[in-house]
């Protein structure tokens, strides 16, 4: 059973995991005339807002889709500027998440990553190991069909008998291995498709999709989504609980 919100404002019951696709910054930016990466940049600001409502909201974990596998097809210097705001916000943010007790982990690979972001992305999850009051997975450079094959790959180096793999087994060779699996998934800007997200992990999520831009998804938008996720009959293959 989810736990009961502490917030006044809040449905009874909320996840403790969330997970978003955060679509929609390009559309944002030409609406407005603007460069691509201004709706970039105004994505990331508004990830501060949202990351302060899952804390005041009481969530527990927070997994965002920040670069994709796939995202390295983009123009160049599109990429180059998404590493540069990357690094702007470890700099900037790290140290009020740090104190708002937020613990940061990177799921998905650094390598192909420049060697000093590296490094900043990996003082920021040592920095902040310790902290409990939200976990915070940032899928960079992170594609759901590429885990499945790491975790298989994983498996087979381990010498683990076909006889021993069981979900659970399973799990634990994936980047999200300390982390249970997202009761809901949200989806900005009105796409409707997982792309390439959390593939295994997302076998009993609940979906939300909204046609509001990332930029604009605020507080308030979260809170809708809290609220419609408290209406679902979570029945996990079984039977509903009102029969």
């Amino acid at each position: 059973m989810p736990p009961k919100a502490a917030h006044p404002n809040l449905p009874e019951h909320i996840p403790d995991h969330i997970a978003i696709i955060m679509d929609g910054n390009g559309r944002w930016a030409k609406s407005r005339g603007l460069p691509r990466l201004a709706g970039h940049k105004a994505g990331t600001e508004n990830l501060r807002r949202v990351i302060r409502g899952c804390v005041e909201f009481g969530i527990k974990y927070l997994t965002i889709y920040a670069f994709s596998t796939e995202n390295w097809g983009r123009p160049a210097d599109e990429v180059a500027g998404l590493m540069h705001i990357v690094e702007e916000v470890i700099d900037k943010e790290l140290g009020e998440l740090n104190k708002e007790g937020v613990q940061l982990r990177h799921i998905g690979h650094l390598d192909q990553l420049n060697p000093t972001l590296q490094k900043k992305v990996l003082l920021a999850v040592e920095m902040t190991k310790n902290n409990s009051r939200l976990i915070l997975n940032i899928a960079f450079n992170y594609g759901g069909r590429d885990e499945i094959l790491c975790a298989v790959k994983g498996i087979l180096d381990d010498g683990i008998k076909s006889e021993q793999i069981t979900p659970e087994v399973f799990s634990s060779y994936l980047f999200t291995n300390k982390t249970p699996d997202p009761d809901l998934i949200i989806r900005t800007s009105g796409e409707m498709r997982i792309s390439n997200f959390l593939i295994w992990q997302s076998a009993y999520s609940e979906w939300y999709f909204t046609s509001t831009l990332w930029p604009d998804f605020d507080q308030e938008e979260l809170r809708k989504a809290l609220f419609v996720f408290s209406e679902r009959d979570r029945r996990f293959g079984k039977v509903s609980s009102n029969q």
